[in-house]
């Protein structure tokens, strides 16, 4: 029996998600080194199947960057919405974002930090311009949220925006240097970040000394 276009759609999305199921596990193995050869080879397919469906490693890289960080926002959004106090919320929502990075290091290391190996020969692959709108779509996401459950007055649109963006970068460098060097333990990241955003630096002095901040 002939395939109806519907059906051959369902097959090629079922398709295209065991193969993201697969890189999933190379990525997990093999972190910023996992190779288009490697993922084809744990998919059972040759790499020209592979670069069929995804068009090179820029392709399989945006494809899982998606993935994640679906499920990455949709634990986000979940932390912000918990019946819980504002800063009980402030804490959970970092503690959302760092637990995943915690959780699959080596996940979060090929979507941000992939080898020398993985930007060349098969594709000219260039992290930098894939990441970039990553974080961009995650400030863009925690801008609406913000928007949608505080009220800012007057220039709520704009600050939402800034702030959404402002703690995806302050999340994203204080959790890449953490994850690298561990020099406390997340709970305590949580707490000094959730001081931070709370107003903390605001309400500091100055070091005896030193040149003010």
């Amino acid at each position: 029996m002939e395939m109806t276009q519907e059906s051959r759609r369902t097959a090629s999305e079922r398709r295209r998600r065991e193969l993201l199921e697969a890189a999933d596990r190379v990525v997990l193995r093999d972190g910023p080194e996992a190779s288009m050869n490697a993922i084809a080879a744990e998919a059972g397919i040759t790499k020209p199947i592979l670069y069929r469906h995804f068009g090179d490693k820029g392709g399989l890289y945006r494809a899982l960057a998606v993935r994640h960080t679906d499920a990455l926002l949709a634990g986000l959004r979940a932390a912000l919405d918990s019946p819980v106090p504002r800063r009980d919320r402030v804490e959970a929502t970092l503690d959302t974002y760092l637990s995943a990075i915690e959780a699959r290091p080596q996940v979060y290391r090929f979507l941000m930090h992939p080898s020398d190996e993985g930007q060349t020969p098969d594709s000219g692959f260039d992290v930098g311009r894939h990441s970039a709108p990553l974080l961009r779509r995650m400030g863009e996401e925690l801008a609406q949220v913000i928007a949608e459950r505080v009220d800012l007055g007057p220039v709520g649109d704009e600050l939402a925006r800034v702030w959404g963006h402002g703690i995806v970068g302050m999340m994203h460098a204080a959790g890449d240097w953490w994850l690298r060097e561990q020099p406390c333990s997340r709970a305590q990241l949580v707490q000094h970040l959730a001081d931070l955003l709370w107003g903390r630096l605001a309400a500091a002095g100055d070091r005896p000394g030193g040149p003010g901040f």
